[in-house]
């Protein structure tokens, strides 16, 4: 699953992963907006100081986790994040939420997977980041967040929760979607006429 070698330095990892991405030198974390979508259809959103601050540790994760930037990977990692807890990190609580519903409907199998590793495993919102640890391979950061060998088989409250986060990711995306259905209905109404 891993594409970023135990043995490479971490911050060769990121710069490499930002290269990949079209993320830019910085990740984009000093641009003014950062894009929610695919292709023609990405939608601009400010990129606000909360946002980056989770971002950083965001893309972190997914040099650990091996979970790509794809629709199929940001919502694995969504869940993997969202089962360890975001913390204080409000937009990655929201974003991941976002991504788990989408998760839910292309790829509920990886989604369920990726959940139950996240329960097994020490996330850096709560762990935090020390700018030291660029100089330390990959694999020292794996270690940190108990991936090698974590579990993926469900236990106990696993299904429970998923199935809380799982509510709780359709409530938002349908408290979100709502008010555009509506205006969309108004305008096909009115093109009827």
């Amino acid at each position: 699953m891993s594409i970023y070698p135990d043995e490479e330095p971490l911050e060769q990892a990121r710069a490499r992963y930002f290269e990949e991405n079209g993320f830019g030198a910085d990740g984009g974390y000093s641009g003014p907006w950062f894009y929610v979508g695919w292709k023609w259809l990405a939608v601009p959103l400010p990129n606000a100081a909360s946002r980056v601050r989770a971002v950083r540790l965001h893309d972190f994760h997914h040099i650990a986790t091996g979970y790509r930037t794809t629709w199929r990977g940001e919502a694995e990692i969504g869940a993997w994040e969202l089962a360890g807890g975001c913390g204080d990190y409000y937009p990655a609580w929201v974003l991941n939420l976002y991504s788990f519903a989408v998760g839910l409907a292309i790829a509920p199998r990886r989604l369920w997977g990726a959940f139950v590793r996240g329960r097994r495993c020490r996330n850096l919102y709560h762990l935090g980041f020390d700018d030291r640890w660029l100089q330390q391979p990959v694999g020292e950061l794996r270690s940190r967040l108990g991936l090698p060998g974590a579990a993926s088989e469900p236990l106990g409250n696993d299904r429970k929760a998923f199935v809380l986060t799982a509510a709780a990711a359709l409530l938002q995306s349908a408290v979100t979607a709502a008010p555009f259905a509506v205006v969309l209905l108004i305008l096909a109404a009115c093109l009827r006429r």
